[in-house]
């Protein structure tokens, strides 16, 4: 309780530093003519293209230059650009860092953008044209991902069933160009639609097969810091996805808490994080995968630890932990989600119970295919067949889950039942470790 002063005032200055530097990220980009005489842009890729309805590309480029029907200006800014269908390879060849040049219009987005409403422009693209390619070490980088990428959901991937390879591919990578639509609207629907997003659950099966190749050779100290370097060469292939980069971020932390220069205290590794990351890249503030994130972490180091308190000897063992973690990462995004979404999925909190578990060991095995497919690639269909099937178990989870309909609620109401439930269980949590420990010196 001492040190909650002190966190509460590095939320309150992470707000205060993050929030104003987004808004002026994401003022929009400037022109330099009039919006309505734009014709053309050309930049810098920011990000790799990202798969949208329709088969077409979503990329933000950094403006250099706009054209018009009477002037060619000198443009600043961020802008969103729309590909077509025809010009998604070639995005996905080039990759982020390649310039480009594109001919188009300029639209209004329909509703909200961005996560919470930031207003701007979109260019919808005719044509694209690469006028320079990236450098060497983006270029690395995209070879890497466009490779595992074939791996994964190519032939390589076991016959003609590559469904598993898609989900392999979005669960190591965050790329989602060969994920089954139909398994995402499953996941949405059983309310598990975050274990298809990179976040602190996909980093710690890393980070656990990395200690377990590395702590006992090198020792905690060395496989700490090794660690933290492949998870940073990690980050760097995969992108800055707000939800792993947070986890990136404490996992550092953490080593350095390892290492004595930080107290090892979670809720003051977080605070550390939340600052860090919005300091480093203030427009992800304004990022739902973000404020979910976050939310999530508060919910699972404060909820989760006075449920499991609560809970204990009504629940088994091995349900409890995994169980308080879940209910107090539902509690606590519960409003923004019945907010932007328009309902909640209660049946998420048991769905992922199950679920979360066969990823891991997905993911684990994925990683496994990965290495016997290039050493003995002979017997990388046996394993093939059994990531099928793993598969499958998870699809018919979700699946019937999903039968179950979610919660409509207004999200006001969602918040004010959020806020006096969070009042309730650590009140409660507060009561009965007081009674426990009354009782404890005559047991």
């Amino acid at each position: 309780m001492r040190a909650m002063p002190t966190l509460l005032s590095a939320f309150a200055a992470g707000m205060a530093l993050g929030i104003p530097a987004g808004s002026s990220a994401l003022s929009g980009a400037s022109f330099g003519i009039p919006n309505e005489t734009v014709t053309g842009v050309s930049g810098k890729l920011l990000d790799d293209p990202r798969l949208v309805s329709g088969g077409g590309s979503m990329v933000t480029l950094s403006l250099a230059t706009a054209y018009g029907s009477e002037a060619t200006v000198s443009a600043t800014g961020e802008l969103t650009i729309f590909f077509r269908e025809g010009d998604a390879g070639r995005l996905r060849e080039f990759g982020r860092g390649a310039e480009v040049f594109a001919e188009g219009r300029l639209q209004k987005p329909a509703g909200t953008f961005r996560g919470f409403g930031a207003e701007g422009h979109v260019f919808a693209a005719d044509s694209l044209h690469v006028t320079a390619t990236a450098g060497r070490l983006e270029s690395f980088r995209t070879g890497i991902r466009l490779g595992l990428a074939e791996r994964l959901v190519g032939n390589s991937a076991g016959g003609n069933d590559t469904a598993w390879g898609g989900l392999a591919l979005a669960l190591l990578l965050g790329i989602r160009d060969g994920l089954d639509s139909r398994l995402t609207e499953l996941y949405r629907n059983a309310g598990i639609s975050y274990i298809l997003a990179l976040s602190g659950m996909h980093l710690a099966v890393i980070i656990a097969l990395i200690s377990f190749l590395l702590k006992k050779p090198l020792g905690l100290r060395p496989a700490a810091i090794a660690g933290a370097v492949v998870i940073v060469a990690y980050c760097f292939v995969v992108g800055p996805l707000p939800s792993l980069y947070r986890s990136a971020i404490m996992y550092v932390l953490g080593v350095l808490a390892v290492l004595g220069m930080l107290r090892r205290d979670p809720l003051s590794v977080l605070a550390m994080a939340f600052l860090i990351q919005l300091a480093v890249t203030p427009k992800t503030g304004f990022s739902l995968s973000f404020v979910l994130s976050y939310l999530a972490m508060v919910g699972i180091l404060v909820l989760g630890k006075s449920l499991g308190g609560i809970l204990r000897g009504s629940v088994p063992r091995f349900l409890l932990g995994p169980l308080a973690l879940s209910l107090g990462a539902f509690i606590a995004t519960a409003a923004v989600v019945s907010r932007l979404f328009g309902d909640i999925r209660p049946i998420g909190i048991f769905a992922g119970l199950v679920v979360a578990p066969l990823t891991s060991v997905f993911m684990v095995g994925s990683m496994a295919w990965l290495v016997l497919d290039a050493v003995l690639p002979a017997f990388s269909p046996i394993l093939a067949r059994v990531l099928s099937v793993l598969y499958d178990l998870m699809e018919g989870t979700a699946r019937v889950a999903g039968f179950l309909p979610g919660v409509r609620a207004n999200p006001t109401l969602v918040l004010c039942v959020s806020f006096v439930l969070v009042v309730l269980i650590v009140v409660l949590d507060v009561k009965l470790r007081s009674r426990r420990n009354r009782l404890r010196p005559f047991l």
